[in-house]
């Protein structure tokens, strides 16, 4: 039987976290940060390089929300296509934030290679596998659309893509040559232990009770304590809840989970995945899946251990592995995690204006990793005094609830469950069963 947890196999494999407690007394920094996931943890670090005095403040751990959970998928750019960005976000903002997220995963890269995070970097990019005619087209049209921007992409044919991710299932897939994986928990606590290096404070399990502007700035109020500071970072995305619940409410939670095997044996993980890339497929529920550096085979969906769905969405994964690689049938496997993702009704992520000098941003869509890298070290620019207001890779709006967003959350977490137990009864193929939308969950 699985063992699910929050934070499952990344929390096994992981460098222990850096030396971090709770805030106890009052402080005052130049920036508080409420959040230490990767946009939160990468604003501090860059605060803190560039000689302001910072205070990050996580209810729970480093890396305790989706920056820990996550599939490891390093993406370049939105969910979105580039015309589809374009056409929502304008030609100016939109092409800003498809160079800014294009660039992301060198973004990333770097910061590894320069902190010397051990991480479990590979940087042979993701393949986005085509499911049928359909599926085919669309990374196709992807493709297409990133190379106009000079991207390097690749569409791949049936052939090709059956040698990369060694099974013959597949219609296609788009070789996106700027991405690749990570170990997610391993990569937020090597930006905590840089950013605890060049100077910033980290408190952990330290619950912010609320926020308020007062004449002489922010005030953060915490069980035990309190920061004040020039500037205030929101940085909680999906794990928002009750401190801002404007922010919440622009979000939907969609649940998604993780398993992985044990260590497999070379003689059945040698042609799978043999580059290491990540990958996932074009179906509305989608697939995920991976390598890790110990020989492990990870697969993950849209679900929650939950309601039944422990057992439902377990024995999908084993299906589905034995469909996508015949030869791992029967596998188990040994450790299972889940979260959620902040999905927007836009797929665009939120850029807010809380008030003078602070600043929030959610609504990552299932991609964290590099843009959360990047919207933390822009925000930091921006603090610095070396990126105006108007030069931010997203647009500030207002919040705007999106209604019936509770139901929303059943409907989706109902309807990965039925989705993936009729995958049993069935042949897979390029079916949209619930109406969910995409992620890849990075």
């Amino acid at each position: 039987m699985t063992a699910w947890s929050t934070h499952g196999l990344w929390s096994w494999t992981a460098p222990p976290p850096p030396d971090t407690a709770p805030l106890s007394g009052d402080a005052s920094v130049d920036v508080v940060i409420i959040g230490a996931g990767y946009t939160g943890l990468s604003a501090a670090l860059h605060l803190a390089e560039g000689g302001r005095s910072v205070a990050v403040l996580e209810a729970g751990e480093v890396g305790f929300g989706a920056s820990g959970r996550n599939s490891g998928l390093l993406n370049a750019g939105l969910w979105l296509t580039p015309q589809e960005t374009l056409k929502r976000m304008g030609r100016e903002r939109g092409g800003r934030i498809l160079a800014a997220l294009g660039d992301g995963p060198r973004v990333v890269v770097d910061l590894v290679r320069k902190h010397g995070i051990e991480c479990e970097l590979e940087t042979a990019g993701t393949l986005h596998c085509a499911v049928g005619a359909a599926g085919e087209a669309e990374i196709r049209e992807r493709a297409a659309q990133w190379a106009e921007l000079g991207a390097p992409v690749q569409a791949l044919d049936a052939a090709a893509t059956a040698a990369k991710v060694g099974s013959d299932v597949f219609a296609g897939s788009l070789w996106d040559h700027r991405a690749g994986t990570i170990q997610p928990l391993a990569y937020a606590r090597g930006l905590a232990r840089a950013a605890l290096d060049a100077g910033a404070s980290i408190f952990t399990l330290t619950s912010v009770n609320n926020f308020e502007r007062q004449a002489t700035g922010w005030i953060a109020r915490t069980p035990l304590g309190m920061v004040r500071a020039d500037w205030l970072i929101l940085a909680t995305n999906g794990y928002t809840g009750a401190l801002a619940p404007a922010i919440r409410q622009e979000f939907v939670l969609l649940p998604y989970f993780n398993l992985a095997t044990p260590p497999l044996p070379p003689e059945l993980i040698a042609d799978i995945l043999p580059e290491r890339q990540g990958a996932w497929n074009t179906l509305e529920v989608p697939t995920s899946f991976r390598r890790d550096q110990s020989g492990r085979l990870l697969i993950g969906s849209v679900g929650a251990p939950r309601a039944g769905g422990s057992v439902i969405h377990r024995q999908w994964a084993e299906r589905e592995l034995g469909r996508i690689f015949p030869k791992l049938t029967g596998v188990s496997f040994e450790s299972g995690w889940h979260g959620v993702i902040g999905m927007t009704k836009d797929h665009l992520p939120r850029l807010t204006v809380l008030g003078p000098n602070a600043l929030s941003i959610s609504g990552c869509n299932g991609r964290g990793i590099a843009p959360g890298t990047v919207y933390g070290r822009a925000l930091a620019e921006h603090i610095l005094g070396r990126l105006a207001f108007e030069e931010l890779p997203l647009q500030p709006t207002a919040p705007a609830p999106i209604a019936l967003r509770a139901a929303r959350e059943i409907y989706y977490e109902a309807g990965a469950q039925i989705a993936h137990a009729a995958m049993g009864r069935r042949t897979l193929g390029r079916e949209r069963p619930v109406g969910l939308s995409n992620a890849s969950n990075d």
